[in-house]
This record gives structure tokens, C-alpha cells and sequence, in this order.
């Protein structure tokens, strides 16, 4: 709780300086500008025709530097407090240059204020200098003079534009940055919402199947109970272990799904697909211009219902992934072990018109038919790898566990 009042309290007093920080920087601005023409007034020799230094100086200064703290709210009046300043300053032929302020004020209106203040600013800055240099002694004001003032002021207005420029650039990138990262996000939430609502769907045809056979057999034992109780105990034994294996399945599928999500199901839903479906899927990418090269492995056997949907679902996405960023020809392992079914599917990277970029099973799992793979293997705690060929092409291989049955008691 400590650490968490600490962190509050930080948080407060980066507002708190957030909203001080222009106003402060500014002033202090204009103090060290008000002591550096300070020094210049004590230390700089006299040059011909101009005149010592006397407690006026240095109250003028103070009125030419001041206008700069004010410069972000009042642009244009703080040049010409600031220029005002420096006329009255330039009578008196003191020896420390004013013109510092000038360029500062120009540079910094350039980068806080619009182009339209900046672009009068600057003029205030020409003109303003200009009378000040035709007030100045002969010996001071000389072509030279001339040239490095004006051509400073207006380095100092053309650097203020750059930068102002480069800082709104950069700010609408990121602001694009962001917009398009939330914009991923809440695509990739819209996807993995539409992936768990099918889950669900799959869901429903999976208990569906474990009801139908228990009103099957529960129906069975109530007929025969009193002629043949040992086909009555039979009937029962299956009833248990249909419905302990419904209940495992369903609890490994809902534990994925958010409690919120709607999982109502449309009662005229299709019958739900396994993997005896993969030839018909088989033959419509077939028609579809992807040729599909099965390898021959170990018999898949019988499977569980989750596990079949899941399995199916996962060479569709695959195939269809295969079917839209590279073809013309994917090859398909399905093999089982005692532990695990491995499904595997690669291709010889020949797009077909897609960028590669634009993969949905990508390497770096940014697409959409990759996360819903990704999500229907993490039912049954499997792994996904999706990974690039070295010699083109790409790869997708799925593991996913296998349970052993669940025994009656």
C-alpha cells in the first residue's frame, strides 16, 4: 500500500510539473539572458562613441530579456515590449550588444507560436534591429554588423520553423504508431473473440453427441431393467463414462472462454466436423487451386470429440493460411503416438499474389488464423511452432496431447 501511495504522489507531482515546466524554463530563460547582457555591460570595453555603462543600462536589459517568459502566451506583444525596450536601450549607446534577446525571442516564437505570429515576430525582429543598429555609433554599426544581424535573425526564425516542423512530424507518427497498434489490438481481441465463439459453438456439438448417447442408453436401461439387468448395467456403465468424458471435454473447453461471451447456439447448427472430413475439405481447396500431398503415418485411430474438432479446425485454418499466402502445393502429416497428435503443414512458399508479409500464420504471430490455432491448442495445453523454411517456404507444426479415456468407477 506504501509503494502504492509513492507511486501516486510521483504521478501527482509530474502533473504538477507538467503544468509549471513552460513558465518556469521560460523565466529562467530570460533571467540568464538579463545576467549575460549584465556581464557584457561590466566586462566589454568602450569602442568609439559609446557611452559608460550607468544604472539605466542595466533596468533597460532588464525590460528587453524580461518579455521572453511571457513569449508563449503573448508573442507578438512580448517582441514589441522586448524591441521598445531595446530602442530606448540603444539611445543610450551602451556597449553590450541587445540584439541576443531579439534572436532568442524570434527563434522561440518560431517553435511555440503559430507561422502566422512567427512571420511578424520576425519582421518586428528585422525592423526593430535595423532602427537599433542606425542608433549606434558609426564605429558599431558597419556592413558587417548589418549582415550578421540580419542574417542571424533570420537563421534564428528559419531554425525555429525546422525544428517546430520536426516536432509536429514526429508527433503525428506517433500518434499513427499508436492508432494503429490499438487498431491491431482490437483486431486481434475481435479475432480471439470470434475464435472462442466457434469454440463454443464446437462446444455445443460436443455435448450434444455425449447427451444424445446417454439419452440412448439411459433409454435402453429403463426398457430392460426388470427382463435384462445386465444389459441395464451395461447401459449405465456407458452413461457414466460418457458423461465423465463430456464433462472433461467441456471443462477444457469453457475454461478458455470468457464468462461474459454469449455462448447461445443456433439450434440449426451444422453437425460438427472431425478429422474423417479432411478429404471433403481435401477436395474444395483442391478446387479451390491448392494441391494438398498427404503423407502417409501412423493410423490416427479413434480420438476423443474435442480433440477431433480441434484437430480439423487446425488443418483448415492451416490449409486454408497455405490456400491464401503461399501454394500451389501444401503437404499434410497427421500422425499419432501414445502421447500426442502431431499435425504438420508445410508449403514451397510460391505466393500467389499475397505479400509474404500478410501471412496469417506468420513467424511472428501477429495473424489472425495463427492466434486461432494458437488458441484452440492451448485447450489441451499443446504447442504451436510456426516458422519460416530456410530454403522458402513455411511450416506449421501442432502438438497436442492426448488424455487416456476416462475409466468408470
Amino acid at each position: 500500500m506504501r509503494g502504492r501511495q509513492v507511486a501516486l504522489g510521483g504521478s501527482a507531482a509530474r502533473v504538477r510539473w507538467a503544468a509549471v515546466r513552460a513558465p518556469v524554463l521560460d523565466s529562467a530563460l530570460a533571467v540568464l539572458l538579463w545576467a549575460g547582457m549584465v556581464v557584457d555591460l561590466a566586462t566589454r570595453p568602450l569602442a568609439e562613441g559609446q557611452s559608460p555603462t550607468t544604472p539605466a543600462a542595466y533596468i533597460w536589459v532588464a525590460f528587453i530579456a524580461a518579455p521572453v517568459a511571457v513569449h508563449r502566451r503573448f508573442p507578438i506583444l512580448a517582441m514589441l515590449a522586448s524591441i521598445g525596450a531595446m530602442l530606448a536601450y540603444s539611445f543610450g549607446r551602451y556597449s553590450a550588444y541587445p540584439g541576443y534577446t531579439i534572436f532568442v525571442l524570434v527563434f522561440a516564437v518560431a517553435l511555440h507560436a503559430g507561422r502566422r505570429s512567427a512571420l511578424v515576430v520576425y519582421l518586428s525582429g528585422v525592423v526593430g534591429l535595423s532602427v537599433a543598429l542606425l542608433l549606434q555609433p558609426a564605429a558599431v554599426a558597419t556592413a558587417s554588423s548589418w549582415i550578421s544581424t540580419l542574417l542571424t535573425v533570420t537563421v534564428a526564425w528559419l531554425a525555429g520553423e525546422n525544428v517546430k516542423a520536426r516536432r509536429t512530424r514526429r508527433a503525428d507518427e506517433l500518434d499513427d504508431a499508436r492508432h494503429q497498434a490499438e487498431q491491431k489490438a482490437e483486431e486481434a481481441r475481435r479475432a480471439i473473440g470470434a475464435e472462442r465463439l466457434r469454440i463454443a459453438r464446437d462446444l455445443h456439438d460436443v455435448v450434444a453427441h455425449s447427451m444424445s448417447v446417454i439419452a440412448v442408453q439411459a433409454g435402453v436401461a429403463h426398457h430392460v431393467i426388470d427382463e435384462r439387468p445386465e444389459v441395464a448395467r451395461d447401459a449405465l456403465g456407458s452413461i457414466e463414462l460418457t458423461a465423465r468424458e463430456g464433462l472433461v471435454e467441456m471443462r477444457r473447453l469453457l475454461g478458455l472462454l470468457r464468462a461474459e461471451m454469449d455462448t447461445a447456439d443456433d439450434p440449426a447448427s451444422t453437425p460438427v466436423e472431425g478429422l474423417r472430413d479432411v478429404d471433403r475439405l481435401l477436395s474444395h481447396l483442391s478446387s479451390a487451386g491448392l494441391r494438398v500431398e498427404v503423407s502417409d503415418g501412423h493410423p490416427v485411430g479413434e480420438l476423443s470429440p474435442a480433440v477431433d474438432v480441434t484437430a480439423y479446425r487446425i488443418v483448415q485454418e492451416g490449409l486454408t493460411n497455405v490456400l491464401r499466402h503461399g501454394g500451389p502445393v501444401a503437404r499434410l502429416s497427421i500422425e499419432r503416438s501414445p502421447e500426442l497428435l502431431r499435425i504438420q503443414i508445410q508449403d514451397d512458399g510460391a505466393a500467389t499474389g499475397a505479400r509474404p508479409a500478410a501471412r496469417a500464420g506468420s513467424a511472428d504471430g501477429t495473424g489472425h488464423g495463427l492466434t486461432g490455432i494458437r488458441e484452440r491448442a492451448a485447450l489441451f495445453g499443446g504447442t504451436v511452432r510456426a516458422e519460416r523454411e530456410p530454403g522458402g517456404g513455411f511450416r506449421l507444426a501442432v502438438d497436442l496431447p492426448l488424455e487416456p479415456s476416462v475409466a468408470p468407477r
